[in-house]
């Protein structure tokens, strides 16, 4: 009953506003009010928030408990006045539910960041200072746009350094730049299909790359948690590159070079870099399944060791130690598999920026480093541990040296005469071998000829492109010595002049008072010119 006896009829909720109730703010009322309020609807229960808000963060909710007064009052809300209340709450609701949005890409942030430190668990080797840095950060700028910078240069900052946190990008600011200057053939260039719609075939090669999951850096936080973010990663890399390389499919070592690439890059970036090594730099060659190319690679190393040092080769002959023994984890994993994770993503530096022959030449500084502890080593059994599990526990200073001189090497000539020659022993082997009859004779000459012709042709290739790279060279020493000449006759115009003001000065000076001399000499001497005075 209101204040003068009359009996109030309770005020009836409309559905709208018991959806509104659910799904938005709740009322400081109890359910049992509102109950006894909708006879119709009395086993139905409200849903309770434990925030109760406040009058002005639910209009409804205010409505509803100022019922009474506004039944005193006699007054009714028009639709106007509704519509409005009903337009800010709904404007409210957005807000929230922008406000939940924002609060999900900051938690998807936070655990990117955690995933990025997780993945660059391991301690660098060498210190990169910080206008190396700077120096990075400026040549990353030109990685988008696709400009070709000068290798020396490039090749002088990577000796220098580089910075953890931004190792992905710069790797494929090297794949840029070599991708400027050597382009593939069309036969040579991998199927344009994208990673997404690789991820959505199937591939025969599923339980092999299964079982090697585990067994791919099972000591980094990453990639040690079963079936966790990074072994699902590296699946899908592997996966996807299985199906797009027909030919290789998958291969025992292609696990560790993918991941090194996830622990620096998202997935796609590191499918894109996976491609570059295998079909630009031209890895894929040692993961068919001939393996014919790392057996050149095997007969490459031992070939270095007789050349440039005897004694280990022949040490490691008396004992029957072939570079398949050692040396070829090395070449399949890229040295992934041994050695500490800073040296490893070091050696992925220069590899970038050389290629292949990287391996080669941190396989031989690293033998020759430890040459003195190999010998002493007397027995098969010794020799084959020192180098397995010996040769890769390093100190810092002497990956760091090591490094260094894999910078300094230059053995490109001696790689290629040893391709050659393996190729020539090949085809002295098959002859003594499969001595043909007459008949025979010329079918063997015609696949000669053709084998001599392809290499004919490629050497032609790489003649083309040295005497371009020699022509531009030369247009740039022509512009350098025109830029010289000018420099010159501008040097002798300039002393000309400057000898013909020291005359005027020297005119000038015998019209001067005395202080007036010493404050021209003093003049003078700060533009370093000494003219005789009397």
């Amino acid at each position: 009953m209101n204040a003068g006896g009359i009996v109030l009829t309770p005020r009836r909720i409309s559905w709208r506003q018991r959806i509104f109730l659910r799904v938005a703010s709740p009322m400081k009322k109890s359910p049992s009010a509102m109950q006894n309020q909708d006879e119709g609807d009395g086993s139905e229960l409200l849903p309770l928030s434990p925030l109760a808000p406040s009058l002005e963060e639910d209009p409804l909710a205010s409505i509803l408990q100022n019922e009474d007064a506004q039944d005193k009052m006699g007054e009714k809300k028009n639709s106007e006045e509704l519509q409005s209340l009903w337009r800010k709450a709904i404007h409210q609701q957005i807000l929230l539910l922008r406000m939940e949005k924002e609060n999900q890409k900051l938690e998807a942030s936070r655990d990117e960041l955690q995933s990025r430190k997780v993945k660059l668990d391991y301690e660098e080797v060498g210190t990169c200072q910080k206008d190396v840095i700077n120096v990075w950060d400026k040549k990353l700028l030109n990685c988008r746009a696709k400009i070709r910078c000068d290798m020396e240069d490039i090749h002088a900052t990577l000796k220098d350094g580089v910075p953890k946190s931004r190792r992905g990008e710069i790797w494929q600011f090297l794949a840029v730049q070599h991708r400027v200057r050597h382009r593939l053939t069309n036969k040579q260039q991998p199927p344009d299909i994208s990673y997404k719609e690789l991820l959505k075939q199937l591939t025969t090669q599923q339980h092999a790359i299964l079982v090697d999951l585990g067994r791919t850096f099972p000591t980094h936080p990453y990639f040690s948690t079963q079936l966790g973010a990074g072994q699902l990663s590296l699946f899908n890399l592997l996966k996807a590159y299985s199906l797009l390389d027909k030919e290789v499919g998958y291969c025992q070592g292609i696990s560790f070079v993918a991941g090194v690439l996830l622990l620096h890059m998202s997935e796609e970036q590191a499918f894109e870099m996976l491609k570059f090594l295998m079909y630009d730099l031209g890895f894929r060659k040692q993961y068919r399944p001939d393996m014919m190319s790392l057996q050149i690679q095997m007969y490459q190393l031992s070939r270095l060791l007789h050349d440039y040092h005897r004694d280990l080769y022949n040490h490691l002959e008396e004992n029957e130690i072939s570079p398949c023994l050692y040396a070829a984890p090395w070449f399949l994993t890229l040295l992934a598999s041994q050695f500490p994770l800073g040296f490893v993503a070091r050696v992925f530096d220069i590899i970038f920026l050389q290629g292949t022959e990287v391996i080669f030449k941190v396989a031989l500084s690293l033998l020759s480093s430890q040459e003195t502890q190999i010998m002493m080593c007397e027995t098969f059994e010794n020799i084959v541990e020192f180098l397995k599990n010996t040769l890769p526990d390093m100190t810092k200073p002497q990956m760091e040296k090591i490094i260094t001189q894999v910078f300094e090497m230059d053995i490109s000539k001696q790689l290629h005469a040893y391709e050659v020659e393996y190729h020539v022993l090949q085809d002295e082997l098959q002859d003594d071998s499969n001595p043909c009859d007459d008949g025979e004779a010329p079918e063997k000459l015609e696949r000669v000829n053709s084998q001599l012709k392809k290499q004919n042709m490629e050497l032609l290739e790489k003649l083309q492109a040295a005497h371009a790279r020699l022509q531009s060279v030369e247009l740039n020493l022509e512009d350098v010595l025109a830029r010289e000449s000018k420099m010159k006759s501008l040097i002798v115009s300039l002393e000309q002049e400057k000898g013909v003001y020291r005359k005027t000065i020297e005119k000038m000076c015998q019209y001067l008072s005395a202080e007036a001399l010493s404050a021209c000499e003093q003049l003078l001497k700060e533009a370093d010119c000494k003219p005789n005075i009397i």
